[in-house]
């Protein structure tokens, strides 16, 4: 995967579970795909610039269930995520999560309020861009499955203070409503994030 897009002239990173994981240094569970993220204006030339024996293949709202090729989706509205299949193998290989940004700083999709320099969001680690785990993290931070409990609690520990005081502060501001920004707050003072805290 890594060659494949290394080859590409747009911007691109790892990013969910698997990039967790190569942040880790190890795998955290079993994964069902590889994600990796671009910029929405940078989509259709990515699909355009993959190899002949791949197809772009997205699920339209509205489109109950049913799948069809990127090139002959709707151009207004949202194609996301776009599944990649290897033809040859007949195996779905790939998925790709189309995010927002700027030519400065990543955005979150969800709220734009939330934002991080492109050198902050997006780490190389062996020459693959790819996303910062608290970002993974705020991702997952809307509807949390169990699987995603995994995850978070498997990087968490491992977080530098930055990172941690950015995640705490992200939840709380953009999913004040998940059950993991219950974790981030003191038990004492329910309504302050342990950033929030008063030193002792």
């Amino acid at each position: 995967m890594a060659d494949l897009f290394a080859s590409l002239s747009v911007r691109w990173w790892l990013s969910g579970g698997v990039a967790l994981d190569r942040w880790l240094g190890r795998p955290i569970r079993e994964r069902s795909n590889i994600d990796v993220s671009v910029v929405a204006g940078d989509l259709a030339q990515v699909v355009a610039e993959l190899p002949s024996t791949l197809s772009a293949w997205v699920q339209p709202a509205g489109a109950l269930g049913a799948m069809v090729p990127f090139v002959d989706a709707p151009t207004d509205v949202d194609l996301q995520p776009v599944l990649i299949r290897d033809d040859e193998k007949d195996a779905w290989v790939l998925q790709i999560n189309v995010e927002d940004g700027t030519r400065d700083s990543w955005v979150y999709k969800r709220d734009p309020r939330l934002r991080l320099p492109w050198e902050r969001a997006v780490i190389q680690i062996d020459r693959v861009p790819t996303g910062v785990p608290e970002v993974q993290l705020v991702w997952k931070a809307l509807r949390p499955r169990s699987e995603d409990d995994v995850d978070r609690n498997a990087v968490i520990p491992y977080l530098s203070e930055e990172a941690i005081n950015w995640y705490e502060r992200a939840i709380l501001s953009v999913h004040p409503h998940s059950n993991w920004s219950i974790h981030v707050r003191s038990p004492l003072t329910p309504a302050k994030a342990s950033w929030d805290r008063k030193k002792r």
